[in-house]
């Protein structure tokens, strides 16, 4: 049986509507729901629900929060194959480039995904990138990444693509 922890931050992702306000907000997260169209064989996911933030809202202290859960996850006995993040797309460069400060060489792979779109949107991104960077996870060496959109890019500098709506690697050279 292959382990995964599975952390939530919040981010776009997760948003669900709030018919009071209009807006799409982070409440708590929803990953479990994904979880449940997906079909993991041989495969067990731990969730930890970090927090519930829009990716813009993430402070130093809190991505020292995801640092310290990544540690707590990898320590844990057994440990887990692989470690995936559910983070907002607008820093999760930010985020994945301190967790490549603070596990330069970690045992597993340490991978980070978002959406451009809400889950519960149509057209949403939200289901292919979870279940990209549960397959990265069990197939990439360890390191820190980011999958997304059909590609797993290692870091240090994976940067996101506002034009086109998605990441792309370092430039070479």
């Amino acid at each position: 049986m292959r382990r995964v922890t599975l952390i939530t931050t919040g981010g776009t992702i997760e948003k669900v509507y709030d018919p009071g306000t209009g807006a799409l907000v982070n409440r708590r997260s929803i990953v479990r729901q994904m979880l449940a169209r997906l079909q993991l064989e041989d495969t067990a996911v731990s969730c930890v629900e970090l927090m519930s933030k829009d990716s813009l809202d993430m402070t130093e202290d809190d991505r020292r929060r995801v640092i310290e859960a990544v540690r707590g996850a990898l320590a844990a006995v057994p440990a887990p194959d692989g470690v995936v993040i559910l983070h907002g797309t607008d820093t999760l460069a930010v985020t994945g480039e301190r967790l490549h400060a603070a596990f330069p060489s970690p045992p597993a792979p340490i991978v980070l995904t978002g959406a451009m779109r809400p889950f519960e949107l149509k057209r949403s991104d939200a289901l292919q990138n979870l279940t990209e960077a549960l397959l990265a996870s069990s197939l990439v060496p360890p390191g820190v990444y980011c999958a997304a959109h059909g590609r797993v890019l290692r870091f240090p500098g994976v940067t996101k693509d506002r034009e086109r709506g998605t990441f792309r690697p370092a430039p070479a050279g």
